[in-house]
Parts: C-alpha cells; sequence; structure tokens
C-alpha cells in the first residue's frame, strides 16, 4: 500500500499545454498583420514627411522674420568695429563716423532683440554678447586695455550672428536644401573675412604701419577668404547666382580690392615696431564701400533662393503625403477584400470537412470500435472512403479516410489478439487455480494428518499462506485478463469475518489488528472480490512498513455504506505522489499503462475490482507518518445482520494470536512475527470491560488450523472439540492465529497442566532469533528493492 518512492522524488511535472490557434484566427492575423503593419509604416512615414514639412516651413518662416534683421546687425557691426579700429589708430574724422555707426547698431539690435523671442532657437546667445556691447564701446572710449581685445568682441558677436545663419539655414534633414544651403553660409563667412581686413587695414591708420599680430590677421583673413570663394562658394552656386557672382568678382572695385590685397603681401616692409604698409593701401576704403554692397545684394539673393527652396519642399512633401494615404489606402482596401473572400471560402470548406470529420470521429468510429470489441462484423460503407481530390482540402480529407481505414484495421487485429489473449490468460489461469486449490486440498489433509508434529505444523502452515499468496496471485491475472473471482460463497458473511478471511491471505497476517466497530454483512457475490481487494491492500501494507510494526484495519458503517481503513506506518509519501495513485484507484487505468508500471500489479488489481464493485479506494498520509488506504463500500453491498445490534463502544475483533489461549501449545515462530499478548490491545484506562457476545464459530480443520477458501465452497466439522483453557499464569507461548488448539492432540494429553510459579524468561532459541532477524532483513530488502523501482 505504501508507495516505494521516498518524499522528496518528485514526478516530473507537466509540460503546460497551449491550445492550437483557429484557423480562423490565422486567417484573420494574415489580414490583420500586414494591413496594420502597413497602416503603421504608412503613418509613421506620413508623420515623418508632415513634421519634416512643418519644420521646414517654421525655418522659412523664421528665417524671413529673422533673417533681415540679423544680416543688417552684422553688417551694422562689422562697420562699427572698422570706425573703431579707426579711432584707435587716430583717424581723421573717426568720431563722427564711429557715431553714426553706433547708431545703426543700435537699432539693428532693437529690432533683432524684439523678434528673437523664440527660446528653442539659437538666438539666446547672440543677444547675450550684445548685452557686453556698452561695455566694450566704454573700453574703446577710453583706450582701457587693447585695441585687438576690443576688435574680438566685435568679431566675436559677428560670430555668434554666422552661427545662427547656419543653423537655421543647414536643412541637415534634407540633402537637396542641405547642399543648397551651404554657399550662403560660406558667402556670410567670406563677407565676415573681408570685413576683418578692413578692420585691420583701418587699424593702420594714417601711420600706414601694423603690428606683426595686426599683419598676420590680415593675412589669415585673406587666405580664408581666397579659400570660401574657390571651395565652398563658387562650385555650389547655381547658374544664375554663379552669373551674378560673376559680376561682382569681374569689377572693377573687386579687381581693386584684389590688388591692394597682392600688394600688402607683396609690397610691405618690415621695420622695428611692425609691418609699414604699400601706399595702395589708400584706394580700399572707396573699393571696399562699392564692391561690399554688390556682396550683399548676392548674400540676400542666394539667401532669399535657398527659403524658396524650402518652401517648395514643403508643399512637394505635404503632396507625398497626400499621395502616400492615398495610395496605401487603396491597396489596404484590396488586401483586405482579397483576405476576406479567401477566408471565407477556406473556412466554408474545412466547416464542412470538420463536420464531416466529427461525425465520423465521434460516431462512426466509436461505434465501430465497439462493434468489433465486442466481436461483430463492421460494415465498410459507414466509413469515409477515398475521394481522389487534388486540392489540400481534398487531400486532407482523403488522408483521414486512410487513417480511419489503418485505426480500424489496427482496433480488429487489437480485438482478435486481446480476446485470443483473455481467453489464453483466462484458461491458464484457471487451470493454475485448480491446482493451487488441490494443493491447499493437500496442506490441509496434511495438517490433519500430522498435526500432532509442531515443527511439521509450523511448515504446513506457512506452505499453506504460500499457496493462499500463489492463489491470489493468479487470481490477479484472472482480473487483468477479464475474467472474474471465483466466488464460492452462497450465504452473507459477517463484516468481521470478511476482515479476518482478507487477512488470513496475507503472508504477514500476524501483524494486521482488526477492528470491526459495526455490525453488518456483505452480500454473497461481492464477499471474493471485496476479500480479495482488501487482501491486496493488506499485502501491500505489510510488505512497506516495518517488520515489527502493526497494520490495522478497521470497518464502520458511514453515510455512503461501509468504510474500511488500513493504516501501515510504512516510508513517507509526497503529496504528488499520493496524487497520482489516487487516480489509478478511482479510475481503473487503461492496459496501456499497465506495461509501464508492471512491477505495481496491485494498484491496477485495486483499481479494476474498485470500479467492478462501484467503491473507492482513496490512499492519504497516516497520522503515524506512514499511508492509509480508505475503502468506501457502496451500500447496495451490504445486509444487515440478523440478530446483531451496534455495540457502544465499538467492539475490537480479537486478533489472531488472541485467538487462542495463551498457554496452548503452538509451532515455532520467528521472533518478528510473534504477536502481543491480547491484553496489549486493551484500553488501559477501562477498568471494567463491557462483556462481548461470543464471536460464531469460523470453519476448521480437524487439526484445528482456519479453513481456506476454495473454488468450491468446504464446510467446517458440525462440531468441533472444546478448548480446554489453560491456567491464567501458566506461561506463554507463540500460538499459531485463530488455531483452536489441542484439537489434534490425544485424549491422553488433554488433562489441563499446573500452573507454574513464576513467569520463566525468554525461551527464544537462537535459531528463532536468526529466522526473525532474515525476516526483517527480507523485509528491508523488499522496500529497498521497490524504492529503487520507483526511482525516474
Amino acid at each position: 500500500m505504501s508507495p516505494t518512492e521516498p518524499e522528496g522524488v518528485r514526478g516530473r511535472s507537466t509540460k503546460r499545454r497551449w491550445r492550437n490557434v483557429r484557423l480562423r484566427t490565422l486567417l484573420i492575423w494574415l489580414a490583420v498583420v500586414p494591413t496594420v503593419a502597413m497602416g503603421t509604416q504608412v503613418a509613421v512615414s506620413a508623420d515623418r514627411l508632415l513634421e519634416q514639412s512643418a519644420q521646414l516651413r517654421d525655418d522659412v518662416e523664421a528665417a524671413e522674420r529673422i533673417g533681415a534683421p540679423l544680416y543688417t546687425l552684422m553688417v551694422d557691426m562689422q562697420a562699427e568695429r572698422t570706425a573703431t579700429a579707426a579711432q584707435w589708430a587716430g583717424t581723421e574724422g573717426a568720431e563722427g563716423e564711429l557715431r553714426v555707426r553706433r547708431a545703426a547698431t543700435d537699432s539693428a539690435a532693437a529690432e533683432f532683440g524684439g523678434l528673437a523671442d523664440d527660446p528653442s532657437r539659437s538666438f539666446t546667445e547672440v543677444t547675450r554678447q550684445l548685452e557686453k556691447l556698452a561695455a566694450y564701446r566704454q573700453r574703446a572710449d577710453t583706450r582701457s586695455g587693447g585695441a585687438d581685445s576690443t576688435l574680438a568682441y566685435y568679431s566675436e558677436v559677428i560670430g555668434k550672428v554666422i552661427q545662427v545663419y547656419q543653423q537655421e539655414f543647414s536643412h541637415a534633414e534634407d540633402a537637396e536644401l542641405a547642399q543648397a544651403s551651404r554657399p550662403v553660409v560660406s558667402m556670410l563667412q567670406a563677407t565676415e573675412m573681408v570685413a576683418r581686413e578692413d578692420t585691420v587695414l583701418a587699424l593702420a591708420g594714417p601711420s600706414g604701419e601694423l603690428s606683426f599680430v595686426g599683419y598676420d590677421q590680415f593675412v589669415s583673413s585673406l587666405g580664408a577668404q581666397r579659400y570660401l570663394h574657390e571651395a565652398l562658394i563658387v562650385p555650389h552656386l547655381t547658374a544664375r547666382d554663379e552669373r551674378f557672382y560673376e559680376r561682382v568678382v569681374g569689377s572693377e572695385d573687386w579687381q581693386e580690392k584684389t590688388r591692394i590685397e597682392n600688394a600688402v603681401l607683396s609690397g610691405h616692409k618690415d621695420t622695428v615696431s611692425g609691418i609699414k604698409l604699400p601706399g595702395e593701401v589708400s584706394g580700399w576704403s572707396s573699393a571696399h564701400a562699392n564692391f561690399s554692397v554688390q556682396m550683399t545684394t548676392l548674400n540676400i539673393d542666394l539667401a532669399r533662393s535657398v527659403l524658396a527652396r524650402g518652401e517648395a519642399k514643403a508643399a512637394q512633401l505635404q503632396a507625398e503625403v497626400a499621395w502616400l494615404i492615398a495610395g496605401s489606402g487603396a491597396g489596404l482596401l484590396a488586401v483586405v477584400v482579397v483576405v476576406v473572400f479567401t477566408t471565407r471560402s477556406v473556412l466554408r470548406r474545412l466547416r464542412e470537412l470538420h463536420e464531416r470529420t466529427v461525425a465520423v470521429a465521434e460516431e462512426t468510429l466509436p461505434d465501430v470500435v465497439a462493434r468489433l470489441q465486442r466481436g461483430q462484423s463492421v460494415d465498410p460503407e459507414a466509413l469515409p472512403a477515398v475521394g481522389g481530390d487534388r486540392d489540400e482540402v481534398g487531400r486532407i480529407s482523403d488522408a483521414f479516410a486512410r487513417a480511419v481505414a489503418v485505426s480500424v484495421d489496427g482496433h480488429r487485429r487489437l480485438a482478435a489478439e486481446r480476446h485470443g489473449f483473455g481467453l489464453f490468460a483466462s484458461g491458464i489461469a484457471s487451470r493454475t487455480g485448480n491446482l493451487v486449490s488441490r494443493q491447499l486440498s493437500l496442506t490441509e489433509d496434511l495438517q490433519d494428518t500430522f498435526g500432532h508434529d509442531e515443527a511439521l505444523l509450523a511448515q504446513l502452515m506457512r506452505s499453506d499462506q504460500l499457496t493462499v499468496g500463489m492463489r491470489r496471485q493468479i487470481e490477479n491475472l484472472l482480473i487483468l485478463a477479464g475474467g472474474e473471482v471465483p466466488d464460492p460463497h452462497t450465504e452473507p458473511m459477517r463484516v468481521a469475518d470478511l476482515l479476518r478471511e482478507a487477512a488470513a491471505e496475507v503472508e504477514d497476517f500476524r501483524r494486521i489488528e482488526r477492528q470491526a466497530l459495526d455490525e453488518t454483512s456483505v452480500e454473497p457475490s461481492a464477499i471474493s472480490q471485496i476479500s480479495h481487494l482488501l487482501a491486496e491492500l493488506l499485502d501491500n501494507a505489510t510488505r512497506f512498513s516495518p517488520p515489527k510494526s502493526k497494520v490495522v484495519i478497521r470497518a464502520e458503517l458511514v453515510a455512503d455504506g461501509l468504510s474500511v481503513e488500513i493504516e501501515d506506518r510504512g516510508p513517507r509519501v509526497s503529496p504528488e505522489r499520493y496524487e497520482e495513485m489516487n487516480g489509478r484507484l478511482h479510475q481503473a487505468p487503461p492496459y496501456s499503462v499497465l506495461a509501464q508500471n508492471a512491477h505495481r500489479l496491485g494498484l491496477f488489481v485495486v483499481g479494476h475490482l474498485a470500479d467492478q464493485l462501484g467503491a473507492t479506494v482513496t490512499l492519504r498520509r497516516s497520522v503515524y507518518g506512514g499511508t492509509c488506504a480508505v475503502v468506501v463500500l457502496p451500500a447496495e453491498l451490504l445486509l444487515p445482520s440478523e440478530g446483531e445490534t451496534p455495540r457502544e463502544p465499538a467492539r475490537r475483533e480479537p486478533s489472531f494470536a488472541a485467538a487462542a489461549p495463551a498457554a496452548a501449545p503452538a509451532a515455532p515462530a520467528p521472533a518478528a512475527a510473534v504477536p502481543a499478548p491480547a491484553a496489549e490491545h486493551e484500553d488501559e484506562h477501562e477498568h471494567v470491560p463491557e462483556p462481548e457476545p461470543e464471536p460464531e464459530p469460523v470453519p476448521h480443520t480437524s487439526a484445528g488450523l482456519p479453513s481456506r477458501r476454495t473454488k468450491t465452497p468446504r464446510h467446517a466439522p458440525a462440531t468441533a472439540p472444546a478448548a480446554r483453557p489453560a491456567p491464567a499464569s501458566a506461561p506463554t507461548r507463540p500460538a499459531l492465529p485463530e488455531r483452536v488448539p489441542q484439537t489434534h492432540l490425544a485424549d491422553q494429553l488433554r488433562a489441563p497442566h499446573a500452573p507454574d510459579t513464576q513467569v520463566p524468561q525468554d525461551t527464544a532459541t537462537p535459531e528463532e532469533v536468526a529466522d526473525a532477524w532474515a525476516d526483517y532483513e527480507q523485509g528491508t530488502q523488499t522496500v529497498e528493492e521497490e524504492l529503487r523501482r520507483d526511482q525516474p
């Protein structure tokens, strides 16, 4: 009864099974997923294009709103820087020019400050630098510090303005606009380089002499502006802008500028204090005033060209979004229409196939299998036939028809094989059962003949027990083969006698303690099946519990019928293992499971017997740490005992060891199987036990042994010799269970023995101790072997 799997070893957890997705859902996904993906892509693309268009429009609007004031501020700052340098150099009339330039700068700064109110753009840095303008003007007026640091401030502000232009006109998200805006920023940078040349030459003043630092600044500015014109401006101009640029650089003023620059590079003279400029620099101011106006016009045209391109690009992006949405919507609509019609057609054909398949699987095939199992013929017209269709659904239908044909053929062969094997197993079990019954009869005859020899009687009893176990295993084979246990009973049997009969089937019956808590009887037709079921559970309990421990079986009436509990003290079992075993016991397992658990035939036999009887068998953990098997027999199998009424407290059935007087001579038994005295089963706190009725007589052999049930009922003698009780103080010896002592003795030996004056010491011989130890080792090895079998 106690399983062989120790606690802590758990079965493999069943993998979670996911339900198959319906084909309708898959087809819907087939339409929805591409549609959603395409729609998402269109939405993302349209959003990106619209965002780019909006960004372009914002840039164009900001450039138109802030571009002109920003450019005016840059030009006025350049002019004020040159006037500041001229004043620092002491040029005549520079103070008046400086006041005019400062007024123009203030006006441009005020206009710019009123427009640059967008915190997300890069106008903040220019505004912050303009806040320092008054301080640097004061330094220029007082000439505190050097001229280079004051002029560097103007250059820094102009550089910030050019950076704003570069950010506003870069358009990095559009390669075409980025390419078109590159000449605008480069032209501003080139204009700044020319303005720095103008500032350096103004700083030379009337003396026409520069410091070495000033000369280096002039050369650097000249090289930068020529590189910008040649590498970054001219290659990227459009044809229209290139023609305008050629007119500017081909003018006399630009040519004069170029001659002065070349003269400064080649005609300067080094002095002790600096660089002496050539006399050609006197024509720089008039030439610069003329060509700077032309360069300003070119810069404005380039900026307007970029803004126009940005506006056109924004409109183009909006048109692309419109076409994208229209085309995608039409495509999505076409996909949805095609998928809907395709899905409906496929689902209709599959629904028809499903209906035919379900009808065959739920009605036709079970009926065919049932007829085959009953040995009846099958009409081929009832099975689906192969149609030979070439489309996918038709091929599936033909494949199912072939599978049904193969399944029916397999069931036909399996039914024939099972029927033949059942007949073969039943025949073998019947023949072997007859031999075992004859063996039991022969054993009883030997007990009657040689019952006077205690040693031989003990061996015959041992042989009798083994033979009964063989008969039970043969009946197991008969049950598993589909047969029934032979039932020789024709009269109802009391529950107490039924428990006694079931315990007598177990080899180690001395350890079984029986308690019949209610008086009732069992139908004759179910006695053998119930006895066999309880014997299997008792045998399992004795084999998987410690050799010296008790196995208690108790029966009492409950609301659903008769409850029989079998409790042992075997090894602990995990809850998962109990759940697995109860699943096999509550429903008779199929024979396919038997091949994987051939070493646990007891559970299969108990499950089949419980299924035949309509009983329930449940295994659970006992309060002693072992296993408790609860068998609930239905009330239909019970009959009230005639002349018996329930007693309070419930009567405890005597054990095998307590059935015989303590002083009766008995065959020697192993020490492990020596039963406890009957006094140990009494309630220690009950001082006055209630009177109990005499138990019903049990059929015995002439030698005093309990008679075994056989295939044919064997009747006990009408009368049995009365056993003479031994004195209460006589020494106790191991007694054979349920034997009536001294019935096999001669009349001369029936005299009562004189009571002993004292209780002798334990007289167990070494052989008895050895036998007890052998029984212990055998039980331990059996449990270990079963544990190894259950290991995964």
